[in-house]
């Protein structure tokens, strides 16, 4: 049986519960006994019944105390506190290898709340970590609270009622609809839980002085200026006034209850400062100072403090080192920060960890007339994530788009995760810090030479749907344009313009984005009936409002188009305001519109069209077409189906298990694997290797090429050589026993290590093909054109594993070099589902071994008979710890 987790052995974690408050989930431990005795003894004589059966209150008391039992590899059981007292229990107890009877408990006072929905979603973590793969659960038909808790867990099970007791029987395997009532039920709770934050019915601003450039006087002035809804007290035990308001001595002076707290002290203050907000019963914090996590050992360890209050208070935090929060809903109008300027109502969420870019972001979007939903300045991110607020705005019925500036994830795989269920609906843009920093290259082999962490963002933020923007320039353009026009169907592109030289440019623009600029059809020109009415279509200096509205309806109604880029040029023959007047005017059905005015400054921001949505304008071609090339791919993505995760057949994870463990049994932590483990330990999940036979001497090398059959390929098996053919360690087309012979005497002598054998092979395509695991990211694969063109041509793309079905095909055509597997001038096509085929199983071993730290198949040789790899490498390593991206844990 596999053990699970030691009891007792784990910190815990905090997450939330349903209303939002702070709930820490733990392991039982042998300390407990007295609180769990405690809890026995507050039980109602309903929930006694209910749980237990009957109304013997000696047995709840005996099954709480007998719940530590440390070491028991049958047995396992969680806790959940509020404010330091035992307020939930969970717990689990083997039936058979794979089954385990599973038992929830909540303080009457707490229930309700969801704690137990946490425990139960804690104890199927934990159960499934060992082993078991059911959990049985016996209630009493009456007790509908815990079915509801079983009945709504998304967990894949049977519900039957025998002799007066419902029994359930619930996988412990998440399916996808788990996945998104889990999902469901943090946004819920994130949305309680920040309230206080977005939506506060009282501010305090503590550290606002009397001297204007003092950051609390500025943070008073904007949310009076800015016409806070709620109550806002200033705090200064050295001042009578702060911006026009009087002071209060301390937070715990202000009468009446006081939702958010905004810090501006300095950072040898902050401590002391949370502190008294928490014993007052402030409800959130956002601590604007500097000085604390980026300073230096001592200030994270007094951010590590900062949190250990903020946690036993129960409270939310933004930042340290932060610019502060705004929420432009009309029903609250916070503006707690320091930037300056307003910032309008708008249908744009933003969330930042740099206050500049804040800055910067709120800027462009006023001189771009883009209204802002939210701003929130993360600074040092030691409570409040970017995670939180993308699950915040999920269902927000004002939030269209979420933009947000990062410069680390901490938890990518959830990001990653919770970032596909927004985009399903919203789109997500991101400005990723730091792209320019080479990630960690532990290895050698070329997966891993090839990976940096920046190659994984891409690869996470393509698989979750995330559009990548350049910087923030990029990402306002994008969002005005995807909060405002439909989410374009393809990527047809549409120009029309009174200006030959624009629409080349706008075509040129286009065909680096991958936008298609189709031909019109004969008919539709003829309807245009201008002589330049290809696509783009050139209406002339001298195109009237008429024309360019008949022109615009032409093309909307041709279905030739899936989005419509209108390039205006101003000039003294035209009247540009009467020409956006036909635009506006103009029968476009759904087709998305952004329109793009050159020589011509007031002309305003958008324009409203017909249908009553608004069209963008932009100054410059350039980013009106990035722009659209951006919601082109969002489009494509969110018609693209993920997929199911899928594991081929004949695979003996037994079998790989065993050969890694003897691997790293006693020896070095790391180690590459010979050649012939290698390939066995591939050959156990049906990866295709190529017959390889190692060979010590001469005699041993004639006696391998003849019984791998002629002609032969000789290679070095000298270790740490990745590039065999640069220093003449390949020997190809061996045809007899004298040419084998001198080629490894030649070798041998030359770069020592012996040899292995192998026949000669061929295929139409050479890939190469890996998997590389070396931080936060968990493991990632890499595909790419093989050979000697791995490094010279670098055409190559990366996945997070696991995939999908559908994921291994989307990473194939992702290659430049794709038209070759389907065969290019003539050769016959590669046999694609191998290449696919071959991948998954790559998938399905890295899940499975996460002692694999590197993997590199190169050549892979592809051909219409299928694939088969011809070198492969593999170096373990102890297992990399990932942030879990399942639990609904805060962060610290």
């Amino acid at each position: 049986m596999t053990a699970s987790a030691p009891v007792g052995a784990e910190a815990g974690w905090e997450g939330l519960t349903s209303d939002g408050h702070v709930v820490r989930v733990r392991p039982v431990a042998n300390t407990d006994e007295k609180a769990l005795v405690e809890l026995a003894g507050r039980l109602s004589d309903r929930t006694v019944y209910l749980r237990f059966f009957s109304l013997n209150r000696k047995s709840a008391t005996r099954y709480l105390r007998g719940l530590a039992r440390p070491g028991d590899p049958d047995h396992d059981a969680v806790l959940a506190e509020v404010g330091g007292a035992v307020v939930g229990v969970a717990g689990w107890d083997r039936l058979t290898e794979v089954e385990a009877e599973v038992a929830l408990l909540v303080d009457d006072a707490h229930q309700q709340r969801g704690i137990g929905m946490l425990l139960l979603e804690e104890i199927r973590s934990r159960a499934a970590a060992a082993g078991v793969q059911k959990l049985v659960a016996d209630t009493l038909p009456e007790n509908h609270r815990m079915l509801d808790v079983f009945g709504s867990s998304g967990l894949r099970g049977e519900h039957q009622v025998e002799q007066g007791v419902t029994r359930s029987v619930l996988s412990t395997v998440l399916h996808d609809d788990a996945l998104e009532l889990m999902d469901e039920r943090e946004a819920h709770a994130e949305t309680a839980s920040l309230g206080p934050v977005l939506a506060p019915r009282s501010v305090a601003v503590i550290g606002a002085g009397r001297n204007p450039t003092n950051v609390g006087y500025q943070v008073v002035r904007s949310l009076v200026e800015n016409g806070f809804a709620g109550a806002v007290h200033a705090v200064n035990p050295h001042a009578f006034e702060a911006a026009g308001l009087p002071t209060y001595a301390a937070v715990a002076d202000i009468p009446g209850p006081v939702d958010l707290a905004v810090v501006a002290v300095p950072a040898r203050e902050v401590l002391a400062v949370v502190e008294q907000c928490g014993t007052a019963g402030v409800r959130a914090v956002i601590v604007l100072s500097a000085g604390l996590g980026e300073a230096g050992e001592d200030g994270a360890r007094k951010q590590r403090d900062l949190l250990g209050i903020v946690r036993r208070h129960d409270m939310r935090l933004v930042g340290p080192n932060c610019l502060g929060v705004v929420n432009t809903d009309p029903d609250v109008r916070l503006a707690a920060w320091f930037g300056r300027g307003p910032v309008h109502d708008g249908p744009v969420a933003v969330a930042t960890q740099s206050g500049a870019v804040g800055v910067s972001i709120a800027e462009q979007a006023a001189r771009d007339g883009l209204g802002l939903a939210a701003l929130v300045s993360l600074g040092n991110k030691l409570d409040v994530s970017g995670n939180d607020l993308l699950l915040r705005w999920w269902h927000d019925p004002r939030v269209r788009v979420v933009a947000l500036y990062l410069e680390s994830l901490g938890n990518p795989r959830k990001f990653a995760r919770l970032a596909r269920r927004v985009g399903r609906t919203t789109p997500v843009l991101v400005v990723k810090g730091g792209r320019s920093a080479a990630g960690a290259r532990a290895g050698r082999s070329h997966t891993a030479a090839a990976y940096t962490s920046d190659l994984a963002v891409d690869a996470l933020f393509a698989q979750a749907g995330v559009l990548r923007m350049d910087g923030v320039g990029q990402l306002v353009d994008t969002a005005r344009l995807l909060a405002m026009q439909p989410v374009p169907a393809g990527g047809r592109l549409g120009i029309v313009g009174n200006g030959g030289g624009a629409g080349v440019l706008a075509a040129d623009a286009a065909a680096v984005s991958d936008l298609d600029v189709p031909r019109l059809s004969p008919g539709a020109r003829d309807r245009i009936g201008v002589p330049a009415a290809d696509n783009p279509v050139d209406l002339g200096a001298g195109a009237t409002p008429d024309q360019l509205q008949s022109t615009l309806e032409v093309i909307a109604s041709s279905g030739e188009i899936d989005v419509l880029l209108l390039s205006l040029t101003a000039t003294r023959a035209n009247d540009v305001s009467a020409l956006l007047a036909a635009v506006a005017a103009a029968s476009l059905g759904d087709l998305p519109v952004v329109v793009n005015v050159l020589g011509a400054e007031a002309v305003g921001t958008d324009v409203r069209l017909a249908r009553g949505d608004r069209a963008p304008v932009y100054g410059r071609i350039e980013p009106a077409v990035a722009a659209l090339a951006a919601a082109v791919r969002y489009g494509r993505w969110r018609r693209t189906p993920r997929g199911a995760l899928y594991r081929p057949g004949g695979l003996q994870p037994d079998a790989a298990r065993a050969l890694v463990d003897r691997a790293m049994a006693g020896g070095p932590d790391q180690c590459w694997l010979a050649a012939s483990d290698a390939h066995e330990l591939l050959a156990s999940y049906g990866v295709p290797v190529l017959a390889t036979v190692p060979c010590a001497t001469a005699d041993e090398a004639v006696a391998a090429a003849a019984a791998v059959g002629y002609p032969v390929v000789l290679k070095t098996g000298a270790t740490g050589v990745v590039h065999k053919t640069d220093v003449g360690g390949v020997s190809l087309g061996l045809v007899d026993a004298a040419e084998v012979r001198a080629a490894f005497l030649a070798m041998t002598a030359r770069l020592g290590g012996g040899a292995v054998m192998q026949p000669m092979a061929h295929g139409s395509v050479e890939l190469v093909a890996g998997v590389t695991r070396q931080d936060i990211f968990g493991p990632v694969a890499m595909v790419g054109l093989g050979g000697i063109w791995t490094d010279l041509l670098a055409d190559r793309a990366f996945r997070l594993l696991p995939l999908t079905d559908l994921e291994a095909g989307a990473l194939l055509r992702s290659l430049r070099c794709h038209p070759l597997l389907a065969g290019y001038r003539g050769a016959p096509a590669v046999d694609v589902t191998a290449v696919e085929d071959l991948l998954l199983r790559l998938s399905a071993l890295a899940a499975d071994l996460p002692e694999i730290a590197e993997l590199d198949l190169n050549p892979v040789l592809a051909g219409p008979e299928g694939v088969v790899a011809v070198d492969a490498r593999v170096r373990l390593a102890p297992p990399v710890p990932v942030p879990d991206e399942l639990g609904r844990r805060l962060r610290g």
